[in-house]
């Protein structure tokens, strides 16, 4: 069996040069063998990743959750370029990478060359020459793919249109803190078929949770990306997609949802809003779910349209708790990609 166990930091004063502090993992052998493996890796979609890996990067989360800061990364610099807004994403980052001793370089949205033209191949092979990570929050995923291909240190997507995967990690985390397994598990996804969509087909294909994707016709997800997730679905899970809220909340284990119109769909608004209008989390939806139901949201919420104030402040909501495991899902991914390899064998 493959136990998690406790952290030891040792003192290990190396000849010449001031005292480094490395840190010991007490993690099993074989979480070891494949943390240090993904070190280096980009972390663009869950799809990438074996459902060891994943289970492993959970793993290392809880750890880091349950711990005082820990200096994994001492010396280490995140770059994070931002296209578009952020809160949960700039700040559990910015927060991850000092409690993990390293620092971080913000750039915000006309703060690069990149905005004025310059090729993102430039861009990332001048940044892999400053920092040890890269880390972007923008619209289009091929600008994502594009960084990492020319970086030669690791990128991670923030968030693009088409996926959301540092969210997805953490939603595993707070599910599995709540029901304590993740297999087996039924999670109904009410809304609009979107990155955030997206990433949970993979989260659930990947840990064998059977996921029912809900949305009006015509906003389903991405038909490639469904391919890829059922592709990926472990043992008996299940995903599907469908358009009856109430047939879709039957005995879910997990209730989510996500704003109807995103950024850069300001202009699609009202049209969003007639078309969504029966797709919203309540008290109603509740009551055909699983008696223990817990209810997500990514947030920002807006109360009133694809969630109710009642709801999202409710007994059943975990909402909060899902935003802070954004914190250390993040760490985990910082540490394991951009960490000593030597910190995991």
């Amino acid at each position: 069996m493959r136990r998690l166990m406790f952290v030891m930091i040792e003192d290990k004063p190396e000849v010449g040069k001031k005292d480094v502090i490395r840190l010991s993992l007490k993690l099993s052998i074989e979480q070891k063998a494949s943390l240090a493996a993904m070190h280096g890796r980009d972390f663009i979609s869950l799809h990438d990743f074996t459902p060891v890996e994943i289970a492993d990067l959970l793993a290392l989360a809880k750890l880091l959750k349950h711990h005082e800061p820990l200096p994994i990364l001492k010396g280490k610099q995140l770059a994070m370029i931002f296209t578009k807004a952020s809160t949960r994403t700039r700040v559990s980052f910015e927060v991850g990478i000092r409690q993990l001793g390293g620092d971080a370089v913000v750039l915000l949205s006309g703060d690069t060359q990149i905005g004025r033209g310059e090729p993102i191949k430039d861009t990332a092979r001048v940044l892999s020459r400053y920092v040890d990570g890269i880390m972007i929050r923008t619209y289009d995923h091929q600008d994502v793919l594009d960084l990492a291909r020319w970086a030669s240190i690791p990128v991670i997507n923030g968030l693009t249109d088409d996926l959301h995967p540092c969210q997805a990690l953490a939603d595993l985390l707070t599910i599995q803190e709540h029901k304590g397994h993740l297999t087996g598990l039924k999670m109904t996804y009410i809304g609009d078929g979107n990155n955030m969509a997206t990433s949970l087909m993979f989260a659930g294909a990947k840990t064998g949770m059977h996921v029912t994707i809900c949305c009006p016709p015509g906003y389903e997800p991405s038909a490639a990306y469904l391919e890829q997730a059922r592709g990926d679905a472990r043992g008996e899970s299940r995903i599907e997609v469908v358009h009856d809220p109430q047939t879709a909340a039957e005995e879910a284990d997990v209730l989510y949802t996500d704003v109807w119109a995103s950024m850069g769909q300001e202009a699609e608004r009202d049209s969003r809003a007639a078309a969504f209008a029966q797709y919203q989390i309540n008290e109603d939806l509740l009551r055909v779910a699983a008696e223990d139901c817990i209810v997500m949201h990514c947030l920002p919420a807006h109360r009133g349209e694809e969630i109710t104030e009642e709801v999202i402040e409710g007994p059943h909501s975990v909402v909060f708790d899902q935003a802070e495991n954004r914190l250390h899902a993040q760490k985990a991914i910082l540490a394991t990609l951009m960490g000593h390899p030597e910190d995991f064998v």
